[in-house]
């Protein structure tokens, strides 16, 4: 992989941009990639937008992103799609809320993950190393509840690319 994939993770504080982002770097990290990570804050403790930037690739320089050039936009707070859109390319992934809306028996505290599940069917990552990545970044209490809601996200992400 030459290319260098840029992807922004966005919400609102406390819902779990910045553990996304690290699950996602750890993954692409697991796959042999080269991976630049960035946050940003805001008032996030008080509920404020949070945006963290994922870069991977063979090699990569810079951890920021430029306007415009996101390949992926996982966003998990619905007010905050039209907010973050800028960053996303022409052609780019909207990954929101409300592509795991309907797909049941997901917790407010997993949507983070169910998303990295869209995601990573855009993604030149394998599964397992996904599910190490989650397992490495999360309490194991927590492990079986989100590898489901991954496994969920995948499954809705299937369901409306057919």
């Amino acid at each position: 992989m030459k290319k260098v994939t840029n992807v922004v993770v966005a919400g609102l504080g406390g819902q779990g941009v910045v553990k996304a982002s690290d699950i996602l770097a750890d993954a692409a990290f697991r796959a042999g990639m080269d991976v630049k990570k960035s946050e940003i804050h805001g008032m996030s403790q008080r509920g404020g937008s949070v945006a963290s930037d994922v870069r991977f690739g063979e090699r990569v320089n810079s951890p920021m992103i430029t306007r415009g050039e996101a390949d992926c936009l996982l966003v998990i707070a619905p007010d905050q799609v039209d907010v973050n859109r800028h960053v996303l390319k022409s052609d780019g992934v909207l990954v929101s809320p409300d592509t795991v809306a309907n797909i049941g028996k997901i917790q407010a505290k997993t949507v983070n993950v169910a998303l990295l599940g869209v995601l990573s069917t855009h993604l030149d990552i394998p599964v397992p190393l996904w599910e190490e990545a989650i397992r490495a970044n999360l309490a194991e209490k927590h492990h079986k509840l989100n590898i489901e809601a991954f496994q969920r996200g995948r499954e809705a992400a299937r369901s409306t690319q057919a």
